[in-house]
């Protein structure tokens, strides 16, 4: 019987997390469409939306843990989700220079077959130096913006804009791995010994 973790997510960065603490997991990505709805505040909206995208997907795997996530960024009351064009991606860039704002993940987690789930928000606070136009427009060619939230890539070349962090770094790259693992370990989904980190029996 195959007891591999699912990861429902394609998020290239996701993988690389997981990976990096060792975990034995399978990935099969949700179709869910990441909308909005004007009335939720930002913890609820990346909440409902890995939840979705878990539940989603674990309709065909019942008997396999599966997790998923979303990640937005926010500053004020505005949700930024990922940039479709060059303008919104600009747009975001000089919004976010010189500004403090929080980059906030959702988290999901769920058993069918055994009733187990649970969820939870993490966020982080970031603050970005001050961006001059040569620079944004520098970064916006480098293609690097356009599938991340807020429009730029902490652990890539958009490092360089980042001044200072105030919580999870693994929650700005898209996944926070200490609230995460500690979740999984709580479920029952893992455990871990001086053997390592894997999939519980």
């Amino acid at each position: 019987m195959d007891r591999r973790l699912i990861l429902a997510s394609k998020s290239p960065r996701r993988y690389e997390l997981l990976k990096q603490v060792g975990l034995d997991f399978e990935v099969v990505p949700s179709s869910v469409i990441e909308d909005f709805v004007r009335t939720e505040s930002p913890q609820d909206h990346v909440v409902r939306l890995a939840e979705v995208k878990a539940r989603q997907v674990a309709t065909n795997y019942p008997s396999r843990w599966v997790i998923a996530a979303d990640t937005v960024v926010y500053i004020g009351e505005s949700i930024l989700g990922k940039p479709q064009d060059a303008q919104e991606a600009r747009e975001m860039l000089h919004g976010l220079s010189g500004q403090e704002h929080w980059v906030l993940t959702g988290f999901f987690a769920c058993h069918l077959e055994n009733g187990k789930s649970d969820k939870q928000a993490v966020e982080t606070a970031v603050r970005m130096k001050r961006l001059t136009t040569a620079e944004v427009e520098w970064y916006i060619k480098t293609g690097e913006p356009f599938d991340k939230a807020g429009g730029y890539a902490i652990q890539g070349i958009g490092s360089f804009m980042i001044e200072s962090i105030r919580g999870s770094y693994t929650n700005v790259v898209g996944l926070p791995l200490c609230e995460l693992i500690q979740m999984l370990t709580r479920l029952g989904a893992i455990t871990i010994s001086e053997c390592g980190m894997k999939t519980a029996e």
